[in-house]
């Protein structure tokens, strides 16, 4: 086998977009260049011996090439473009508000439209519509809102010079979980096994502060989710930037707010807090 073929065959079994049947194809013709026995073969990749036979046969007629789906034959599947339209409509509206529905399924749709619900499932993937996914959106109020806009992107892209750029945050309850007997690796033909039950060690709350320009991190965990606990990270964030300019991004958070907090930023001009981060505006 050329290597070209096996270093394509590689990048197939790494890639996570790859299709099943594709990447099983891969370890087929892998393990047959390794030597290994259609026997065996067949049990690691999880199918039976006749399946590696046939692409076996495939690989060595056609190559990498062999390893796709031939064209299936028969007449292209068409369907009628006003039904398409219909379809595209209806899905658009929405199910009516007496039939109790929150949005239509392929079968319900394809009842209501009387056609079937592979029908409408594949009008749905050429449009990309997507009826049973919801996005949410928030508007802002504040007054403000495109002066702290301009305040925060200016400071990323456009920040002072010699000075630093956090991003600073905290996500507290973070639950400390651990299973009740070590997790059982990756084998061929295996997916990783762990025990369904669990131990809880606690919480924690973990602070971060992002280095925009660099992607560095500074962290600490700490039991609780103050004041306190932030102005004690402020101080490690601080000692690990000496004798350097701060601007730090936060939101709107109560505790970036406490009294002593902004006590302790003005008694250290090197280290500011810029306007609070504005909330998402859609």
């Amino acid at each position: 086998m050329a290597p070209t073929d096996l270093a394509e065959l590689a990048s197939w079994l790494r890639s996570p977009s790859t299709l099943a049947r594709l990447a099983q194809r891969a370890r087929i013709i892998t393990l047959a260049a390794e030597g290994v026995a259609n026997t065996d073969i067949a049990e690691l990749a999880g199918c039976s011996r006749q399946t590696v036979v046939t692409w076996r046969q495939r690989f060595a007629q056609h190559g990498i090439a062999g390893l796709h789906n031939r064209p299936r034959p028969g007449r292209p599947r068409t369907i009628d473009m006003h039904k398409e339209l219909e379809v595209v409509a209806a899905t658009l509206a929405g199910p009516p508000p007496e039939s109790g529905e929150t949005h239509w399924s392929t079968r319900t749709l394809a009842n209501e439209l009387g056609v079937s619900n592979f029908t409408i499932a594949s009008i749905w993937h050429d449009h990309g519509l997507k009826p049973w996914r919801v996005g949410t959106f928030k508007f802002s109020t504040d007054p403000e809102l495109e002066a702290k806009v301009v305040d925060v992107v200016g400071l990323y892209l456009h920040p002072p010079e010699q000075a630093v750029v956090l991003r600073a945050n905290e996500k507290s309850q973070i639950q400390a979980l651990d299973r009740t007997a070590p997790i059982l690796p990756l084998r061929p033909g295996l997916a990783e096994r762990r025990t369904h039950d669990y131990v809880r060690h606690g919480t924690t709350t973990l602070f971060a502060a992002l280095e925009v320009a660099t992607g560095k991190v500074t962290d600490h965990c700490f039991q609780r989710h103050r004041h306190i606990e932030f102005l004690a990270f402020l101080k490690q964030v601080a000692t690990a930037y000496p004798r350097r300019q701060l601007h730090l991004v936060l939101d709107n958070y109560g505790t970036h707010k406490h009294p002593r907090v902004r006590a302790w930023l003005a008694r250290n001009p090197g280290s500011t807090c810029t306007s609070p981060r504005p909330r998402r505006a859609g």
